[in-house]
């Protein structure tokens, strides 16, 4: 029978986590997504064999990450802890960091019904915020201290200042673009270029993430981006020829970047485990939130302005207030960062960085900050002696390894990689971004909307981006990632076909349906991206790569998604020009036919799974994915086409019992099977 992954997640490491390591961009989308299973420490290491991470193994270096102290023995714990606390200066603090390792080996340390045999013991207090940790109900995780609120704040305000970053241009563009004189055929790509100018600044700042936060800390870092993202939108307000809107959209791009990579990282590190897969969620709807802001400000500063001044296209600062009003808009939000970054605590994991460097102070600053961010100090101190074990593993991993190269040269990591190179292509050429930029544009230009109007259509997208990107929160982690992908896709691709016939009707005769099927396939289609290719690329590409080049895998694909944001943002006024919408709505629902084949037969299902069996499902060959994408096929079209009843799912993966996972709801991909691990091949349909 199925069995059901519902709520399991891969074991804690804080080498693994949205949404993001120091290197480029990149260690927080793997911090965002591993979290504690309630049974996983403990109850399973009880049954390993002993390891020794200093002498070697031949288990893959992420699982050392992975599995911290599986198998060690009382003594070696003992004699670990008590070296980290002659090396960390943290006396003080030692009955707290030895019963805090001892919880970091395992869940079950302290059980309430036997006293154990060193005599350590926890308090009432301490025992009540562990129960609510492991707490089955979902809202006892949310039981958090308000300084973490606090934090998760901030990172959300940065979230939606990248956001109405993205879309302040989509509705000041219908003013600006006549007040240059950039209309006509031979201006159609530099209208293209300074749209999509700080998306190509963005592939290759998102690399400075690593000397940046080298240089600074998170929260400099932070501080830096934000404030670069305020003063360029300010500056955007004062252009007088398109080339210094160009300059000032370039340098954008340099708040963009790293602020996209070292939120997600700060939040993650200063995190609980049990709630940091929720950032992942939270930075994409947050994101989504801005988005929303950008439409939502063209409405409201549209109608700004002097109707002696041709309705705001002139350059006139009198006349154009309109539209740099609107460009100047996201200033607002990175000043309320700014202004507050520095009275949160920093990143624990960053600190504990510098103290292993020497600056043995950082150790205690470590601590105190996870004590702010911690209902105990028990808690902070288990935190703090994994973290130190887990970054001192890291070390010793990436000397035996060559984790860029083996990106390309392992076959588990490839496929791993091309499964995600798919996911973030297609988030860029599924067609959101005709809508995202040009929407307002467009409406005006082919639909003979009015400009009050168009702004009024494309906010509710806005709005329908931001609301639909709520159910991911659930269907994510139940309804899969590749199911999300592969149920939405045929939609994306119809809902556009219906905004190519709109566009091809003749709008003087069916002026009326034009707009209504405009609409109508404008705002389904929002309907079907946000809880699927919204979401799902960053969270899929930082749980499918091995933990110890994760960093390099979400470097990659994250420059590949900026790479193709700005191809895009560039080439869509000449595309529309010469193809008109129907040509690109046409072009981009072509691709989402295409991208849903792709899917079918290189991405994998990834959700809940341990990073065991991502393994066995990367390390299968490519033509067993593909024939299992063919058997799903099949079976979709008996079971829901045909309506047979009594056919099986196809199983692609089989594992050995584990009483520690929970049963229940079921999992299409894997299923038990008491004698063995392996792959399933063929078709499993009866």
């Amino acid at each position: 029978m199925p069995y059901s992954f519902n709520h399991y997640s891969p074991p804690f490491s804080e080498t693994s986590g949205n949404p993001w390591i120091d290197i480029p961009h990149l260690r927080a989308a793997r911090q965002l997504i591993l979290r504690y299973h309630p049974h996983y420490h403990g109850h399973r290491d009880s049954h390993r064999e002993p390891e020794n991470l200093e002498q070697g193994s031949s288990e893959r270096p992420d699982r050392r990450l992975a599995q911290p102290f599986s198998g060690w023995t009382h003594k070696k714990m003992t004699d670990r802890i008590d070296a980290f606390i002659k090396e960390s200066e943290l006396e003080d603090y030692a009955d707290y960091i030895r019963r805090g390792a001892f919880l970091a080996q395992s869940k079950a340390a302290f059980p309430p019904d036997r006293a154990r045999v060193d005599g350590l013991t926890l308090k009432e207090s301490e025992r009540h915020y562990l129960d609510l940790e492991n707490s089955p109900r979902r809202i006892d995780t949310y039981n958090q201290p308000w300084r973490l609120y606090a934090l998760v704040a901030c990172c959300s305000l940065g979230a939606a200042v990248q956001g109405w970053d993205e879309t302040a241009v989509n509705g000041a563009q219908i003013y600006y673009v006549p007040a240059f004189s950039l209309e006509g055929d031979k201006n159609v790509w530099r209208v293209g270029l300074v749209n999509a100018v700080p998306y190509l600044c963005c592939v290759f700042s998102c690399w400075l993430n690593y000397p940046l936060n080298k240089l600074l800390d998170r929260r400099g870092v932070i501080f830096l981006t934000c404030l670069i993202s305020s003063l360029t939108c300010l500056a955007q307000a004062f252009p007088q020829a398109w080339k210094q809107l160009f300059v000032a959209r370039f340098l954008l791009g340099f708040g963009i970047g790293p602020k996209s990579a070292t939120i997600p990282i700060y939040a993650a590190e200063a995190a609980p485990a049990n709630i940091r897969g929720a950032l992942v969620m939270m930075w994409q709807m947050w994101t989504a939130f801005g988005i929303m802001l950008g439409y939502i400000v063209g409405v409201a500063f549209s109608g700004i302005g002097d109707d002696a001044c041709n309705n705001g296209t002139s350059l006139e600062l009198n006349c154009s207030r309109n539209w740099r009003r609107i460009l100047a808009s996201p200033m607002v939000l990175p000043l309320i960062v700014v202004a507050y970054v520095y009275t949160l605590p920093e990143s624990p994991r960053w600190l504990l960085m510098k103290a292993r460097k020497g600056n043995k102070k950082k150790y205690e600053e470590a601590l105190l900050s996870l004590i702010s961010l911690r209902h105990t100090k028990l808690q902070a101190a288990r935190d703090l002696f994994m973290i130190n074990h887990l970054l001192q593993g890291e070390e010793e991993v990436l000397t035996q390894t060559k984790p860029f190269s083996e990106l390309f040269t392992v076959g588990r990591n490839r496929r791993a990689l091309t499964a995600s190179v798919i996911c973030m292509f297609l988030q860029q050429f599924c067609g959101v971004n005709v809508t995202a930029y040009y929407s307002t544009q467009i409406l005006v230009e082919n639909a003979g909307f009015t400009e009050k109007n168009a702004l009024l259509v494309s906010m509710g997208w806005g709005i329908i981006n931001f609301l639909f990107a709520f159910p991911a929160v659930w269907t994510i982690d139940s309804f899969g990632r590749r199911n999300l992908l592969l149920s939405t896709f045929p939609f994306m691709a119809l809902f556009q076909v219906f905004m190519v016939i709109a566009f091809g009707l003749n709008a003087k005769t069916h002026a009326t349906t034009q707009k209504a099927l405009v609409i109508l396939g404008m705002y389904l289609f929002g309907i079907a991206y946000s809880p699927g290719e919204g979401p799902v690329p960053f969270v899929y590409s930082a749980e499918s790569m091995p933990l110890y080049n994760r960093d390099f895998g979400m470097g990659i694909v994250t420059s590949i998604n900026w790479f193709w944001n700005f191809f895009i943002g560039l080439t869509l006024p000449p595309f529309i020009h010469k193809f008109k919408p129907s040509g690109a709505f046409g072009w981009y629902a072509a691709w989402c036919v295409i991208g849903w084949w792709m899917i079918l037969f290189f991405v994998p299902e990834t959700k809940v799974l341990t990073l065991e069996q991502l393994d066995q499902v990367f390390e299968q060959p490519t033509r067993d994915h593909m024939r299992h994408g063919v058997a799903q096929l099949r079976w979709f079209m008996r079971r829901y086409v045909l309506r047979r009843k009594g056919i099986h799912r196809p199983v692609f993966l089989r594992i050995p019992n584990d009483p520690y996972i929970p049963e229940g709801r079921g999992y299409e991909e894997m299923e038990m099977d008491h004698n063995g691990v392996g792959p399933v091949h063929g078709n499993m349909m009866m």
